[in-house]
């Protein structure tokens, strides 16, 4: 197996960005045994190990697959075109309500990892020949979202945020979308637009610092 330095560092030091590092509230360490369980299983399907967004990443062609990511709770295995695995043994989640590829598994134990393993393999196998078919995901284009009234009166009314908000990229534009369409009374839906008008001006996306 082809390990990479670059996740043993990982392994050993943390994702290096909190200030945790080396400590028993180091969310790596916490989950030590199982994302050395879930890489051993992923190297054994012979994907190439990176570390990309300070997790471990692992790829098939340069295209990114699988990744393992530690929370507080619990570690996670996420494929990234998981929606369109068969998920025969329904062990799959989203990540989010909004998820168009992304599904995960998530362990608090290692021992789920080794009830798991020939599963996962096969689901491993099984995300490797999707890439190689070249298989795509059908994301929702931003025409299908919907709209809130609220903000489609003010997008009328004022050419200067009409023009704003269409400038902006699909994604920043489907994220106020969502964060308005959220809210189930109208006037929190007001609010909220009002209070993010004016970094549409500025063409900053809803996550945007």
């Amino acid at each position: 197996m082809n390990t990479n330095p670059e996740v043993d560092e990982y392994l050993a030091e943390g994702c290096g960005r909190c200030d945790l590092v080396g400590t028993p509230e180091c969310k790596v360490q916490s989950w030590q045994d199982e994302i050395k369980a879930l890489r051993r299983i992923i190297l054994e399907c012979g994907l190439t190990e990176e570390r990309k967004w300070g997790s471990p990443c692992y790829t098939h062609n340069s295209k990114n697959v699988l990744m393992i990511a530690a929370f507080k709770d619990n570690c996670s295995l996420s494929f990234l075109k998981g929606v369109l695995l068969k998920d025969d043994q329904g062990i799959l989640e989203k990540p989010g309500e909004n998820s168009q590829s992304v599904r995960f598994v998530r362990f608090t134990d290692v021992k789920q990892v080794t009830d798991l393993w020939d599963v996962l393999k096969q689901y491993v196998f099984e995300a490797i020949e999707v890439e190689k078919a070249g298989l795509e995901v059908k994301k929702k284009d931003i025409s299908d979202y919907e709209v809130p009234e609220e903000f489609q009166d003010r997008l009328d009314a004022d050419p200067e945020l009409k023009a704003a908000f269409e400038s902006l990229t699909p994604g920043r534009q489907k994220g106020y979308l969502l964060y308005f369409s959220a809210a189930k009374q109208s006037k929190t839906r007001e609010a909220r637009i009002e209070k993010y008008i004016p970094k549409i001006l500025q063409g900053i996306g809803f996550h945007d610092r």
